[in-house]
């Protein structure tokens, strides 16, 4: 096997999109288009999907770029230098393997991925050069490390909620971009979200359980992404928010990643603080 990919030349960075059907495959596709330094190599959908054997320009709504889609990642693979990831959870892990085989590039912006799956990611990490955020945008992450300021400074007395809405297609909740939130808060408290989450309340719950970090999912419309953490006090409240009005952002982000990974050049787990420079 070959070692990471080669560092940066004269040359475009060659990228797969995976799920380049979808919404966020389209938006990357055109981010790509607009990118100075990458170029799209290889269009990927599922298999027997409708839209195999179209031009993926045409599909992402810009002139024909002469890339097909298809099924078939490992030829693609390859010959190329990086993925962008914003598939399915099982995809995710079967593309992570197909990435560290080839000393890729992989970006990860898939949602609702389990722990179980993040132990995968991170083992195929050692192979390949994986960027995994819930957000790839740069608002998201800056308020991600504003939360984490907030959190460690309010404490005692001081209640965390996470609100947020999509659309009415998204499938999983709390969003990727909630929980990451909830990290950042959880690690101002020096705390682990896992023990501190509550995800649902209905019924006669009780009083609130002090420390606890709550998630509110909302679905509806057409609506991009709307995240608020609220931090309530004894007679005050502040609110921190972020309102996403098009996903081309987060394409761009992983674009930025791509391009951030392939001249780092270290085989990793990285998250968007790295690209970004950002404080964890």
């Amino acid at each position: 096997m070959a070692s990471n990919p080669p560092t940066p030349s004269n040359e475009p960075m060659r990228l797969v999109v995976v799920g380049a059907g979808g919404r966020m495959g389209k938006s990357l596709i055109k981010a790509i288009h607009d990118t100075t330094g990458v170029v799209l190599h290889a269009a990927i959908e599922r298999e027997g999907s409708p839209l195999l054997g179209q031009d993926s320009g045409v599909v992402a709504g810009l002139m024909p770029n002469g890339v097909p889609i298809t099924e078939d990642a490992l030829p693609a693979f390859v010959k190329a230098q990086g993925v962008l990831d914003f598939s399915t959870p099982a995809a995710t892990v079967h593309f992570a393997g197909l990435a560290a085989q080839a000393r890729l590039v992989h970006v990860v912006g898939t949602t609702g991925l389990a722990e179980a799956d993040f132990a995968k990611l991170k083992a195929a990490a050692r192979h390949s050069i994986l960027i995994q955020s819930g957000n790839f945008s740069l608002g998201v992450n800056m308020l991600a490390a504003l939360v984490k300021q907030a959190a460690k400074a309010l404490q005692s007395g001081w209640d965390i909620e996470i609100v947020e809405m999509h659309h009415r297609m998204k499938v999983d909740a709390p969003s990727g971009t909630a929980l990451l939130l909830g990290e950042a808060a959880a690690k101002g408290r020096g705390i682990s979200l896992s023990q501190a989450a509550v995800r649902a309340r209905d019924g006669h719950t009780g009083a609130r359980v002090d420390g606890m970090i709550g998630f509110q999912a909302l679905r509806g419309g057409t609506v991009v992404g709307d995240h608020t953490v609220i931090l309530a006090g004894n007679g005050e409240r502040i609110e921190l928010r972020h309102i996403a009005e098009d996903r081309g952002l987060f394409a761009q982000g992983a674009v930025k990643a791509a391009l951030w990974g392939w001249a780092h050049g270290r085989s990793g787990f990285y998250g968007m603080n790295d690209v970004l420079g950002i404080e964890a």
